[in-house]
């Protein structure tokens, strides 16, 4: 009788800690927007100038997406969705919180976006001339 209580106390356990273990990974899904900055160092971007932040937040908003997609591909298999926790989650919400800076900066500053360079029209065929020919014909 005490070897089936104590099977059946380890199978309650398994199954608390199974319960408890899920709990943990949906509450880390929830709280990653609201403590991503907690990840980034705040004075990081103090001294950069509007240049500096419009790349910098190219380059985190490229980061983001990319992560994302990783995470968005490693769910679609089995057990995806721990491996995008374990594997991705801690980069995704520390370029968050770098973004996240790096935008209170760019308003701090007062910051805009560079307009897009204007690329010069191509020269059309019809625009352009043949070169003249010489007087003497070839012998």
């Amino acid at each position: 009788m005490s070897a089936s209580f104590s099977s059946s106390l380890r199978g309650l356990g398994a199954l608390l800690a199974l319960l408890v273990a899920g709990a943990a990974l949906s509450g880390c899904a929830g709280m990653s927007e609201t403590i991503a900055p907690a990840f980034a160092d705040p004075a990081k971007y103090e001294l950069y100038d509007c240049k500096q932040l419009e790349a910098e937040r190219k380059t985190l908003a490229k980061r983001t997406d990319d992560l994302r997609g990783l995470m968005e591909k490693a769910e679609t298999g089995a057990g995806g969705a721990v491996v995008s926790e374990l594997a991705y989650r801690n980069d995704y919400v520390a370029v968050r919180g770098q973004a996240q800076l790096a935008e209170d900066a760019w308003r701090r500053n007062r910051c805009r976006e560079t307009p897009p360079e204007a690329t010069p029209p191509a020269p059309s065929p019809a625009a352009v001339k043949p070169a003249p020919k010489s007087g003497r014909a070839a012998r």
